[in-house]
Order: structure tokens, then C-alpha cells, then sequence
């Protein structure tokens, strides 16, 4: 036990390298001795946890997600025993948005591997299916809610989570660059989901 965690401990050293990396200068041109420089390990070290460049940025990219998904089960945790689904929506779309330092800092990472996943087929696969699982499960709660009798009639449900997911990644680009507030964006989110959800009694 105590080597299996010495390994995932090293693995998550090297991702966290790779993180500022890509916070500082993107990751277009970050190469795996570079890595292992702002790691403080070999290269040779680097290459025996990841292989290639490619798994290496995959591999960094997937503990951060399993990060991203910890914080977001805690948050959703934290709305209590039986939250409605409004409430869940709102949680799951607010896990979009760099409201502070440490969802902040993981969307500055998502937004340097833009271009690496844009322009190179290996990685390109990896980006495609994020954005439909989160649609998915956010179809899923609002057919739950519809089933609750707290979804509006006549909602698309299909075509309403897709909207809210893409919405709430374009509001997160639009905080990092400064164009919207954090507050604003929230205002946004809750906006549009009062065309969705039924008012709250009370």
C-alpha cells in the first residue's frame, strides 16, 4: 500500500508541473524535459509514470478532472440531504465557473489545452466526450425534475441541457478574460434556468 502511494503521489507531482505549465505559457511547445525540470525529476523518472508527451498531458488532464469531480460531489454534498433539482443543475453548471482561486486555476488549465486538443488528432478524442457527459447528466436531472413536477412544460430537455452546458462554458471564458464578473455570470446561470425550473414555493 504505502508504494501505491508513493506512486500516485509522484504521478500527481508531475501533473501539478504540468498545471503550471500550462497556466504560464500554454502547452503548445511544452516538452517532457521541461516537465520533468519543473517537476524536479528525470526525465527518465517522467517517462516510466507516463510514457509519451501525449499521455503525459492525457494523464495530467485525467487528475485533474478527478479532482475537478471530488470538489464538485463535495459541493453538491453540501446542499443537503434531499436538494431539489434546480438546485442540483445550478451546482453541477456553477462547477463551470472560475467563482474562485481553485476553479479558477483548473479552468486556466482546461484553457491551455484548448489548442493542443483542437489541432492534435491523439488528443483531440479525449476533449470530444466532456461536454456531452456533463449535457447528459444535466438531461438526466432535469428529467428527473420533469418527473417532480419542477421542470416547466414544454421544456426540451435535450436541447435545454445542451444550451445550459455550453452557456456555462462560454460564461467561464468570458470571467478568465475579464468580461463578465463572477457574480454576473451567477446571475446569468440563475436567469436561465428560471426559464427551465418551476418557481421555488415560499
Amino acid at each position: 500500500m504505502p508504494r501505491q502511494a508513493d506512486h500516485e503521489l509522484r504521478r500527481r507531482q508531475i501533473a501539478r508541473a504540468v498545471w503550471r505549465l500550462a497556466t504560464r505559457g500554454g502547452l503548445e511547445d511544452v516538452t517532457l524535459r521541461q516537465v520533468a525540470a519543473e517537476a524536479g525529476v528525470s526525465a527518465r523518472l517522467l517517462q516510466y509514470y507516463f510514457g509519451t508527451r501525449d499521455r503525459l498531458l492525457l494523464g495530467a488532464l485525467e487528475i485533474l478532472n478527478s479532482d475537478a469531480e471530488q470538489r464538485a460531489r463535495e459541493r453538491l454534498a453540501a446542499l443537503g440531504e434531499a436538494p431539489d433539482r434546480r438546485a442540483l443543475v445550478r451546482g453541477v453548471l456553477l462547477e463551470l465557473l472560475p467563482l474562485d482561486e481553485e476553479r479558477r486555476n483548473r479552468h486556466l488549465v482546461y484553457a491551455a489545452y484548448f489548442i493542443p486538443f483542437a489541432t492534435d488528432p491523439a488528443l483531440a478524442a479525449a476533449a470530444r466526450d466532456a461536454p456531452r457527459a456533463l449535457e447528459a447528466l444535466v438531461a438526466d436531472l432535469l428529467s428527473q425534475g420533469r418527473k417532480l413536477g419542477q421542470v416547466l412544460p414544454g421544456v426540451d430537455i435535450e436541447a435545454e441541457s445542451a444550451l445550459l452546458v455550453a452557456g456555462a462554458t462560454g460564461l467561464q471564458t468570458s470571467v478568465l478574460l475579464g468580461q463578465q464578473s463572477p457574480e454576473r455570470a451567477v446571475e446569468l446561470i440563475d436567469h436561465r434556468l428560471g426559464g427551465v425550473f418551476t418557481p421555488v414555493a415560499g
